[in-house]
C-alpha cells in the first residue's frame, strides 16, 4: 500500500496529473489522517450539546440545522488531525504507535496533507457560518487556532500542554449548544463543558502511560523525566476523574435530571475513577489500557444518560 500510495503521488509530480486510480488508492489515507476514531466521540459530545441545548417542542426538532451543525463541526474537527499530523509527521516517524499514519510513512505528501487540512477547517468553519449561526462557527474556529498553534508546539516543551490541550478539546458540546440556541448562557451547557474537560485527563494521561518510551524517544514532554513521572500522571488523573463525580450530577441538582439519572451517573462516574486509581496506584501497562477503554466507554454513555433524561 505505502509503495502504491508513493507511487500515486510520484506520478503526479512527473507526468502531471495524477490518474484516478491513483487518487482512488490514496482514499484510504485521506480518511485516515483525519483521526475518523477522534471524530466519533466529537460527533457525539457535538450532538448532546444540540440536544439539550434545543429547548422548543421536541416534535418539531431542527434536524437540518443539527445536521449541518454535526457536518461543519466534523469538517473543521477532520481538518485539525490531519493538520496535527502534518505539524508532527516528523516526529511520529520515530514511535512505533504513529509511524504507520499516513503523512509519516511516506504515503501522503506533508504539502498534499497540509492543504487537505487547510482546506477542511476553512470549508467547515465556512459552512457552520452559513447554515447555523456566527457563535458555532467562532467556536470552530477557536478549536484548531488553540489547539495547533498553543497545545501542538507545547508537547515538546512542557507536561502542562495536556491543560492547553483540554481547553480546545473540550469545544464540541458548546458548538453543539451553540448551533441549537445560539447562546452559552445557560449552565448545562458549561456542565456538558466541564464533564468533557475533565474527562481528557485520566483518558490522555492512560495513552501517555502506555506510550510514554516512545513519547520520550521522539522528543515529547507529555510525562516529565525519570520517577517524576507516575507521579505527575497520578495528579493529572486522579483529582479530574474525582471531580468529574460531582460534575456529572449537577444536572440533578439543579433540577434539570431526576434520581435515576443520580444514581446511573453516580455510578458510572464512580467507576470512571475506580479505574483512574487502578493506574494511579499501578502504574502497569495493564491498567493503562483499562482505564483508556474505560473512557471510552464513559463518555457515550454518561452523554446518553443525560439525552434520556430530556
Amino acid at each position: 500500500m505505502a509503495g502504491l500510495s508513493t507511487s500515486a503521488l510520484d506520478l503526479g509530480s512527473r507526468q502531471g496529473t495524477p490518474s484516478l486510480a491513483s487518487l482512488w488508492a490514496l482514499i484510504p489515507d485521506f480518511l485516515a489522517v483525519t483521526k475518523p476514531e477522534v471524530n466519533f466521540l466529537i460527533v457525539v459530545a457535538t450532538f448532546t450539546g444540540f440536544y439539550l441545548g434545543y429547548s422548543g417542542d421536541l416534535h418539531n426538532f431542527p434536524v437540518e440545522r443539527m445536521l449541518n451543525a454535526l457536518c461543519g463541526t466534523l469538517l473543521v474537527a477532520s481538518g485539525t488531525g490531519t493538520l496535527n499530523q502534518y505539524l508532527e509527521h516528523r516526529f511520529d516517524a520515530q514511535m512505533r504507535r504513529t509511524s504507520r499514519r499516513p503523512i509519516a510513512a511516506g504515503r501522503l505528501r506533508p504539502r498534499a496533507a497540509a492543504w487537505f487540512g487547510i482546506s477542511l477547517s476553512v470549508v467547515g468553519s465556512v459552512y457552520l457560518l452559513a447554515t447555523v449561526n456566527a457563535l458555532a462557527s467562532a467556536l470552530a474556529v477557536f478549536t484548531p487556532t488553540t489547539y495547533l498553534l498553543i497545545y501542538t508546539p507545547l508537547k515538546r516543551k512542557t507536561p502542562v500542554c495536556t491543560l492547553a490541550g483540554a481547553v480546545p478539546g473540550a469545544m464540541p458540546p458548546l458548538i453543539g449548544w451553540a448551533a441549537a440556541s445560539g447562546s452559552l448562557t445557560s449552565a448545562n451547557a458549561w456542565m456538558l463543558y466541564a464533564m468533557l474537560f475533565l474527562w481528557q485527563f485520566p483518558h490522555f494521561m492512560a495513552i501517555a502511560w502506555m506510550y510514554r518510551e516512545d513519547y520520550a524517544w521522539a522528543g515529547y514532554l507529555v510525562l516529565p523525566q525519570g520517577e517524576q513521572s507516575g507521579h505527575f500522571m497520578s495528579w493529572q488523573a486522579l483529582p479530574a476523574s474525582l471531580a468529574l463525580i460531582p460534575v456529572s450530577l449537577i444536572a440533578t441538582m439543579i433540577g434539570h435530571a431526576g434520581l435515576v439519572y443520580f444514581v446511573l451517573a453516580g455510578i458510572l462516574s464512580s467507576l470512571f475513577f475506580y479505574y483512574s486509581a487502578s493506574l494511579a496506584f499501578q502504574r502497569s501497562a495493564l491498567a493503562a489500557r483499562r482505564l483508556l477503554l474505560a473512557s471510552i466507554v464513559y463518555l457515550p454513555l454518561a452523554f446518553c444518560l443525560l439525552m434520556l433524561e430530556k
